[in-house]
């Protein structure tokens, strides 16, 4: 602070005494407090506590402006240019040029009180001069090592800092008018790029950007006196055929900029750059630019799209157009309430460059751009898109071409066309016939592909897209195209020929599905034609492959909405006759299955086409699945998967059982759960053994649920066929009280195209860590695991009880016979809770089945030594107060 009032007293002597001493005296005092200006500025860290500073200014900024003028008067202009150098890098002794240019720079950054000074002394048409000189007239002068040097850098620095401190205030802005310069410099630009000075290209283009942004009423006006658009416009003419694309279009940019910037004050520049073919000239240089590598100037390329794609919205008048709506059209669009007051299209002439651009090019970035812009001007605007559809037909057009651009261009074309209907909420009723065309024709399956994946995002928005496309007759192509397809797999089973059915075709195929799954959802009309098309046969094929199936399960589904019987019939038939090894088939039909059973009026049709049998056959087909160690062909697979399976088929018979006395009677009269205790018994992990084993004293006993914490969720280790048993009698267990359907253990699989079939994936290591697709947040088990401690809950179906106390004597493994009696206990008590309420135990004895629980256990009544002898007497005993048979209890 200190230093600051000494110089402030300093420059008060000065001002005091300047009146009173000649110019040149007048000068050097000034050049003499200056590095003491500069020194206290470097040693307060940039802060100036100078109460006189816009006087400081004013008088530093005049003695550089007439430092300046002397310097260029009377010399040509490469001597001019060199003495500039010269006045600007001088060193020692002789840098009053130097010291002057850095005050003006440090003296700039300060307010704008300051800035005005500065502006007002002159130097913004005398900087202007300079800059004109630099960039037009090279200098030959560099450092040994060909490049410029620091102390040239330094200069350009500071000169293009202070331009730009002072041209973005209109004050500046003004102040050049006063020279020729500024409409000198444009012109330059436009004609000298390949011969002007490199290290000046850059600053020039910053200087002349910032001036376009400040201009004003008068500087528009001095520039079309001086037809200055026009004269750079015919030099880009001429570069664009002698230069580089990115160079023209660096230099093409700077122009465009007065162009654009000057609409808001006046629409004078922008009509000279119209009546002068500008467009056309912005069409050949960004034509010139196909086939740039990546990112070869692409800045200026853009800034010029950028800037073409604002002047659309420049004009006059308001573009009145009267479009026709093709109906139907969705609920909510209001084609009047799309209008308002934003940025709409007032000029065709600037879009037409951009559409052109698109007709004429195959260049992936150039055709990425321009729908880029188009869905800028859409997007300002809704308006926009009618505008531009009922005169130019842009996206109608380029759907007639699309197929001959890259294929990161397709994606993006039709994502815009997606667009349309997603954000627009319109349907384009002659643009989705034409890209139905595209479909039919196939030219390129991969723009077949991404067409169709675009159609069917439009299908999933609204159910009326499921007329439009029926109506269309898009529905019977797919249809048709399919049965082809199916054809040829069919020819092909069993077969693998290397490229078959591989890459786009296969996704195509994959695709059309879909469509045509989305295209029935909902809607019976489209069932039934594809019905009447006599396609379920051919549908039914692309079950075997996993990428087919999730679509080709959805349309069978829908199928059963008007004929459950066909639906089941093909779903069991599927289901049967699976191999061994097809696991995920299983999964994915049961998981079907699943879905459709959750309908009443389903269970019927189930059970008249042989559904329990079906089910059953699939437990029967998994003999020895559950050995530990798994041998053969279970070797290959995950017991998780295998456990899986039999989750979904226990779900899938409780499903068609759930609330249908009809069934439930059926199930129990043919003896379907003798057979399932028979099938659960004979998976592996229960003794195979007719026999009770010689009962011991227990150390300890447990609960069922005590045993279910034990196996998942602590670290005590557990033999793997006790977790798959325990696992089977919980399953039984949510069976007895009819709540198994819907029970959820397992995460979802969701194939991808291209994955490889899991059916083998899943190999012996599968088999070491117990069920890992099992959902227990926190290591925990689903809490529905612990309702087995529920004493109210009634018994739905007492033969799945029979089920459990069937598989009683089987809960054992050599080696384990002290873990092996307590599970047996555990379960005992478990069934003995399940009668504690009158409403089980009448249901038990109304049964009829207790014959086949005593014939099960007829060791353990007969063995009063027996550990289970009096649990399970207690059992029938709370049950004889409600028997029906008492022949049998007796």
């Amino acid at each position: 602070t200190l230093q600051w009032e000494i110089l402030g007293r300093q420059f008060v002597e000065y001002e005091q005494m300047a009146p009173f001493l000649i110019p040149e005296e007048q000068q050097r005092r000034l050049l003499d407090f200056l590095p003491l200006f500069l020194k206290a500025w470097e040693q307060s860290a940039g802060v100036i506590i100078f109460p006189n500073i816009q006087l400081l200014a004013s008088e530093v900024s005049k003695l550089l402006t007439k430092e300046i003028k002397r310097n260029l008067s009377g010399k040509p202009a490469e001597e001019a240019r060199l003495a500039l150098e010269q006045l600007l890098q001088q060193k020692g002794e002789a840098e009053d040029g130097r010291l002057l240019l850095k005050s003006v720079y440090l003296l700039s950054q300060t307010d704008l009180r300051t800035m005005c000074n500065i502006i007002g002394s002159g130097l913004p048409a005398a900087l202007m001069q300079c800059l004109y000189l630099f960039f037009t007239f090279p200098l030959k002068k560099t450092s040994d090592d060909g490049e410029t040097s620091e102390d040239d850098t330094q200069t350009q620095e500071m000169l293009v800092k202070i331009m730009l401190n002072m041209y973005r205030e209109e004050q500046g802005v003004e102040e050049l008018l006063a020279a020729d310069k500024l409409q000198s410099l444009i012109i330059a630009t436009a004609s000298l790029w390949d011969q002007c000075s490199h290290s000046w290209k850059v600053p020039t283009g910053r200087v002349l950007r910032t001036i376009s942004k400040a201009q004003t009423k008068n500087s528009i006006v001095y520039l079309q006196a001086m037809d200055c658009i026009k004269i750079a416009i015919q030099n880009l003419f001429k570069l664009a055929d002698t230069i580089p694309a990115c160079d023209v279009c660096e230099a093409a940019s700077i122009v465009l900029c007065f162009v654009k910037d000057s609409y808001p004050i006046s629409s004078a520049l922008l009509t000279e750059f119209e009546n002068n073919d500008g467009y056309q000239l912005l069409l050949k240089i960004i034509l010139r630019c196909e086939g740039l590598q990546q990112n070869e100037g692409d800045p200026y390329l853009d800034e010029i799209l950028d800037m073409l794609t604002c002047l659309t919205t420049c004009g006059k008048t308001e573009l009145k157009v009267s479009g026709n709506i093709v109906h139907p059209q969705l609920p909510h669009f209001n084609f009047e309430q799309t209008r308002s007051s934003g940025m709409t299209v007032k000029n065709l002439q600037a879009f037409q460059v951009l559409q052109s651009v698109f007709l004429k090019s195959n260049d992936q970035h150039l055709c990425g751009r321009i729908l880029e812009a188009i869905g800028t001007i859409w997007a300002w605007d809704t308006v926009n898109f009618f505008l531009l559809e009922w005169t130019l037909q842009p996206i109608n057009q380029f759907t007639d071409i699309i197929h001959f651009k890259p294929h990161p261009v397709q994606v993006q074309f039709f994502r815009l066309v997606e667009s349309i209907v997603l954000d627009l909420s319109y349907v384009p009723h002659e643009i989705l016939k034409k890209v139905q065309y595209l479909i039919k024709e196939n030219t390129v399956p991969f723009c077949t592909l991404t067409a169709l994946r675009c159609l069917l995002s439009m299908t999933k928005k609204d159910l009326l897209f499921s007329d439009i496309f029926r109506d269309s007759g898009l529905l019977g192509l797919l249809l048709a195209l399919l049965r082809k397809q199916a054809k040829i797999l069919r020819k092909s089973a069993g077969t693998h020929q290397p490229g078959l059915e591989e890459g786009t075709e296969k996704e195509l195929n994959a695709v059309m599905l879909k469509m045509v799954a989305a295209l029935t959802a909902g809607s019976v009309r489209n069932t039934v034609v594809l019905k009447d098309y006599g396609m379920v046969p051919y549908i039914k094929i692309f079950l075997d492959d996993e990428c087919y199936r999730s679509a080709t399960l959805s349309i069978l589904e829908q199928l059963s909405v008007i004929n459950y019987e066909e639906y089941m019939s093909i779903i069991i038939g599927a289901l049967c006759s699976s191999t061994q090894g097809e696991l995920h088939l299983k999964l994915d039909l049961l998981k079907s299955l699943l879905r459709i059973l959750e309908s009443p009026k389903s269970h019927s049709a189930f059970r008249t086409c042989s559904g329990f049998n079906g089910l059953l056959s699939l437990l029967s087909d998994m003999e020895g699945a559950l050995q530990d160690p798994p041998s053969g062909l279970w070797a290959a697979v995950g017991q998780n998967c295998i456990l899986e399976l039999v989750f979904y088929t226990l779900q899938g018979i409780t499903a068609a059982l759930h609330l249908d006395p009809v069934n439930s009677n059926f199930f129990q009269r043919n003896g379907l759960f003798e057979k399932m205790a028979e099938d659960l018994g004979s998976l592996g992990c229960f003794w195979t053994q007719e026999e009770w084993q010689i009962p011991l004293s227990l150390e300890r006993t447990r609960t069922f649920g005590e045993f279910l914490d034990a196996a998942f969720c602590s670290s005590e280790p557990f033999p793997m066929w006790l977790k798959n048993c325990i696992w089977i009698l919980n399953f039984l267990d949510h069976m007895v009280k009819g709540t198994l359907h819907l029970e959820s253990y397992f995460k979802e699989r969701k194939p991808e195209m291209g994955e490889a079939s899991r059916d083998d994936q899943e190999g012996p290591q599968a088999q070491e860590e117990h069920p890992v697709a099992f959902k227990r947040p926190g290591n925990k088990l689903p809490a529905s695991a612990h309702r087995w401690e529920m004493g109210d809950c009634a018994i739905v179906h007492p033969g799945a009880v029979c089920v459990m106390v069937r598989l009683l004597p089987k809960l054992y493994k050599e080696g384990h016979s002290q873990l092996s009696q307590e599970i047996q206990c555990a379960v005992v008590d478990h069934i003995q809770s399940l009668v504690k309420s009158e409403k089980s135990r009448q249901v038990m004895c109304g049964s009829g089945l207790l014959s086949t629980i005593i014939t099960s256990c007829q060791d353990a009544f007969r063995n009063e030594s027996h550990p289970l002898h009096l649990p399970l007497t207690r059992v029938f005993e709370k049950l004889a107060s409600q028997a029906i048979e008492p022949d049998v209890l007796r």
